[in-house]
C-alpha cells in the first residue's frame, strides 16, 4: 500500500499483510518510545481478531475494511482531559470520512461511531498503554452490502465511492494530532475547543434514545448535550443524567 501523504504525517507507518489486533500489536510495540515515537500507527487491511468497545470481537472479510491504530505519547497532564481522546479521534474520523463524502451527511454518534446518513462506516476504540494512549478505528472500505455486520452499517463501496486510503489516512492522524496537541496545551475541552467542535459534529445531540447501562439498566430520554466531561447528559423525567459509559440507541429525532 503507497501511502505517501500519510507517511509525510506520520513518524512511523507500518502496513501489515494481516493481523489479529493492530490495538494489540501496538500496545506490545509501545514499549520502546525510541523505535515507536508519537504518531506511530500501525495498519491492515485484514484484522483477523479485532475488537471494539465492551470486549465485543470485530472481524471483516481480508480487503473490506481498514483497520488503523494510531500511538499517540503528547498527551494532556490532566487525567480529567485524557478522557476526552476517543472523541478527539472521533472528530478526527469524522472530518477525513467527510472529506471524502462532499455531499452525505457525516456525523459523531456518541462516543465512537462514525456516521454516514444515519448510519456506522466506523468505530473507535481508545486504549491506555503506560503514560500513551493507542487509539484504533475500522473502517468499513470495500465492504459489501451482504458483508455488512448489521442493517445499520455501511460503507464507501455501498455509498459507489472508492476511498482513497492514503488521504483518509494523513487527513485523519493529521486531525488527531492537532486536536490532542490543542487538549494538551490548555489542559481542558473547553479551551482547546475540543468541546464545541465534538459538540457540533454529534449526530447524538438532540435525540431521543435509550441507553443500555451496566447493571442490565436502560435509560430513555432525550439527548441534550455533552457536561465538560465529555459526558452524554440525558433528560428523562425532567432529571438530568450524566452518562460516561454505555450502549447508546437513537430511537427518533427528538420533537421541536
Amino acid at each position: 500500500m503507497d501511502l505517501p501523504l500519510a507517511r509525510a504525517i506520520g513518524s512511523r507507518i507500518d502496513v501489515l499483510p494481516e493481523a489479529g489486533s493492530t490495538n494489540a500489536l501496538l500496545r506490545e510495540a509501545a514499549a520502546d518510545a525510541r523505535d515507536w515515537p508519537h504518531l506511530s500507527v500501525l495498519l491492515t487491511e485484514n484484522q483477523t481478531a479485532g475488537r471494539g468497545r465492551l470486549d465485543r470481537s470485530w472481524v471483516a472479510p481480508a480487503g473490506a475494511s481498514l483497520a488503523v491504530s494510531v500511538l499517540l505519547r503528547r498527551l494532556p497532564a490532566e487525567i480529567e482531559a485524557r478522557g476526552w481522546v476517543p472523541l478527539a479521534a472521533g472528530v478526527a474520523m469524522t472530518d477525513a470520512v467527510a472529506e471524502q463524502l462532499p455531499h452525505s451527511a457525516v456525523s459523531l454518534k456518541w462516543p465512537n461511531d462514525v456516521m454516514v446518513e444515519g448510519r456506522k462506516i466506523c468505530g473507535v476504540l481508545a486504549e491506555a498503554t503506560g503514560e500513551a494512549v493507542i487509539v484504533g478505528t475500522g473502517v468499513n472500505t470495500a465492504m459489501t452490502s451482504a458483508q455488512l455486520p448489521v442493517p445499520t452499517a455501511t460503507s464507501f463501496a455501498v455509498l459507489g465511492v472508492e476511498v482513497d486510503a492514503d488521504r483518509l489516512l494523513a487527513t485523519y492522524v493529521r486531525r488527531l494530532d492537532e486536536v490532542v496537541s490543542a487538549l494538551a496545551r490548555t489542559g481542558d475541552a473547553v479551551s482547546s475547543g475540543l468541546h464545541e467542535e465534538t459538540s457540533r459534529r454529534c449526530a447524538t445531540i438532540g435525540q431521543e434514545v435509550r441507553v443500555s447501562l451496566p447493571g442490565d439498566r436502560t435509560l430513555e430520554g432525550t439527548a441534550t448535550r455533552l457536561d465538560a466531561s465529555g459526558r452524554l447528559v440525558v433528560v428523562s423525567s425532567r432529571v438530568e443524567h450524566p452518562i460516561s459509559a454505555g450502549d447508546v440507541v437513537h430511537v427518533r429525532p427528538a420533537a421541536v
